[in-house]
Parts: structure tokens; sequence; C-alpha cells
């Protein structure tokens, strides 16, 4: 995990973060108007504040073009009661654009 409000560094999906991700591919999807044609979690960082923000890359396309979506999720605190939600996303991306997070977030 990050120090509250940094950004955490560039790091591979672990089960639960994963879950979260496809958990949320259905709002993805409707936000960004299609339904992709795969899902593959590739890289994500993390930013700890009243809750978790996560920054994803996902890969959405099989064919072959390396297609990608960043998106901002936010995970409230388990008090709260309220599920992770992507407040913001960045498609296209290419799988070779870095994962940086969006510029009024970083510290």
């Amino acid at each position: 995990m990050s120090n509250f409000g940094g950004w955490s560094h560039i790091k591979l999906f672990d089960p639960e973060v994963k879950k979260i991700c496809l958990e949320l591919r259905p709002e993805m999807e409707k936000k960004i108007g299609t339904v992709f044609k795969i899902f593959f979690p590739v890289v994500y960082s993390s930013q700890l504040v009243a809750g978790t923000n996560y920054m994803f890359k996902v890969l959405v396309d099989a064919d072959g073009d390396g297609v990608c979506v960043h998106a901002l999720i936010f995970q409230p605190l388990p008090c709260t009661g309220n599920k992770p939600n992507m407040t913001e996303f960045q498609y296209p991306k290419s799988v070779d654009d870095p994962l940086i997070p969006l510029e009024h977030l970083q510290k």
C-alpha cells in the first residue's frame, strides 16, 4: 500500500485487487459504451485516502492492437457500506502508455 495521499509504485494485480477490477467490468463497459472482447487486468497503482484510489490498466482488445483502459477506481472505507466505483477513465490507451495517475490526483 502507499503512504497516505501518495501513489504506490506500479505493481501486478494481487487476487483481492483483481477481484475489484473484474467486478467493475460491467460499469466500465457501460460508461465507455462498448463490450470488451477481453478484459485482462495488467498492472495497477494505489493511493490511500479516506478509502483507496486505484489506477488500473486493463487490456481490452483481442485483435493484437494492445488497446487498454486506464480506470480510476475509488474503494470507500468498509464502514461506509458502499461499493467500489469507477470515477474516471482514459480510453483508448496503448499497452505501452505509462500508467500515470490523473494529474489532479498526483501528490
